[in-house]
Order: structure tokens, then sequence, then C-alpha cells
């Protein structure tokens, strides 16, 4: 009898330990191929109730200064504090200065009334005809499905990505539905695209808690100091943000540029870990500049079997 406590006692005290062991381990960011930690996860606390877990999803900023940005041909009267940056003489050509997005997303089907969440709607910024110049571009989207068969050998699927809905929502915003076939208990989905932007006062929103666990969500956003924005980071103890002074190199062949070939950035890391769907409240993360040019993305309807990606 004492044997036989101890056996559980021990037995215990293992799980309890590779637990541990399996949250010191994760996240992993690397996409392409899923870790065998991954494989085994089945999620923490709570989390080992739900459907369907997101084991990482990623959000990476970063802004292209071309040549064209700063401009030295206008006279003194013309600057004002709007437009000069810290180079002292150089005016900012908003029109000229490209937002490149990345984004990645990992989830994993726990359970068969899981599978309704390897879909997700992402939402980006497209408006109507008369608006085409400063339409966000959605591009190189690539989802893969990795499942073991009988044998534990894994086998990936590329999602063909021709196929899907796409659905304007309001005058600015347009939803492409995506939807993924042929989805098991313990598949692991992976979804990578881009989005490019003209809209260098506009970021979009990061949304830290969904519908099921996260294991692990990141923002990484990099933004020259000429751009000034009021920034909403969640103060939540799952929530780890910072900030510091970076440089941003753009690409110049002129020589009437004032100073070098870069300028200062303020780089934010805002890294949530292990948020479950309820509970204490997450809440999103909001970046606006003090004079915005476009209204707020539109939520989908609410009972959407989507995951929601802005």
């Amino acid at each position: 009898m004492r044997i036989t406590s101890f056996r559980k006692l021990f037995l215990l005290t293992a799980l309890l330990a590779c637990g541990s062991m399996a949250n010191a381990q994760l996240p992993n960011e690397k996409f392409g191929k899923p870790s065998n930690l991954e494989w085994e996860y089945i999620g923490w606390g709570q989390a080992i109730h739900a459907d369907a877990i997101i084991l990482c999803k990623m959000m990476n900023v970063t802004y292209q200064l071309s040549d064209q940005v700063f401009n030295n041909n206008r006279s003194d009267t013309d600057f004002t504090s709007g437009n000069i940056d810290d180079f002292g003489k150089n005016q900012i050509d908003m029109e000229n200065i490209v937002v490149k997005y990345e984004f990645k997303l990992r989830t994993k089907i726990l359970k068969p009334d899981g599978a309704k969440h390897a879909n997700i709607d992402i939402t980006y910024y497209n408006g109507d005809q008369y608006k085409a110049v400063n339409n966000d571009e959605l591009t190189d989207l690539k989802i893969k499905v990795f499942t073991k068969n009988e044998k534990g050998k894994v086998v990936k699927k590329s999602i063909d990505t021709g196929g899907f809905v796409k659905e304007r929502v309001d005058d600015n915003y347009t939803v492409l539905h995506v939807t993924v076939p042929d989805v098991q208990v313990g598949s692991i989905i992976e979804y990578q695209y881009n989005i490019t932007s003209t809209r260098p006062a506009f970021i979009y929103d990061w949304v830290f808690q969904e519908c099921i666990p996260t294991v692990h969500t990141k923002c990484d956003i990099d933004i020259p100091a000429f751009l000034q924005f009021n920034m909403n980071v969640p103060i939540n103890k799952l929530v780890k943000s910072g900030v510091e002074v970076g440089r941003l190199a753009y690409d110049a062949n002129r020589s009437d540029l004032k100073r070098g070939k870069s300028c200062p950035t303020n780089h934010y890391k805002i890294v949530g870990e292990y948020i479950l769907p309820e509970g204490e409240t997450i809440a999103n993360f909001t970046s606006r500049i003090k004079s915005p040019d476009c209204t707020a993305p539109a939520y989908l309807p609410e009972g959407s079997t989507h995951l929601k990606i802005k």
C-alpha cells in the first residue's frame, strides 16, 4: 500500500515537473516545423479543457523609408513643427513611407470540436475603388497543416489559398475568410502572411486574449521617432512590455540629406504568455497617431467560428 502511494506521488511529481519543463521551454517562435514539445503539449491549468490552443502568435512591424521621404527642396518658411524630423531641416513626405507587417500564427487542435478554430478571419484596410491608392496589400499568405499518421510520422500539407472568400464589412475594411479543411485532433496549423501599407500614421491593433487559450503572443514594433503615437499598452501581470531607442536605416542615394542615413526609432516589444480566454481581462494593444487618418476596423458579428486577426 505504501509502495502504491509512493508510486502515485512519484508519478504526480514527475507530471508536474514535465509540465513545468514544458512551460519553461515554450514558446517556439521558429515557424515551418513544430517542435517535439509542441506535439506533446496539451496546455496548462484550465487550458487543458480547451478544444484548441494557440501555441504562438506574432506581429512584427517595421517602417521602410526611401530616399524620397525627406525633402530639402523647400524654403525654411515651408516647415512646420508637424513635418520636421529631428535632423532639423528635413521635411517628411508621408506619402513615401511604407509600413511592413509580418503576421504568424500557430494553432493546435486538441478535441474534435476544436477543428473550427483552424479557421481565421484576416481584417485589413481595403477601401472602395476611389481609395485604391491608399489600400493595404495582403500578400504571401501561406498555410500549412501538420498531422501525425498512425506510424507517428509527421505529414505536412500546404493549403491552396486561392479560393478563400473576401467580404467587405464597411467602407474601409475587408475580411478574408480562411477555412482550412481536413483538420483532425492533434493537428498543428501554421499561418503566415504579410501586409504592406502606405499609411504610416496607422498601426493595426493587436489582440492578446483570444477565444481559446494562448501560450505566447508577441507584438514587435519599430517606429521612426518623427511619428508620435499614443500607445495604449496593456497593464497586466500576464503581459510584459518595454520600449527602447533604436535606429532605422533608409535607402538614400541622395547627397543633399542633412545628416546620416538612418533615423532614431521607438522600438516597442510587448509579450503576453499563458493567457486564458476568460478570467482576468487582457486589454488589446492599440496605437493612435495624434491626427488619425481613418476609422478603426469594424468588428465581425458575434458567434463567428473564426479567430479574429486584425
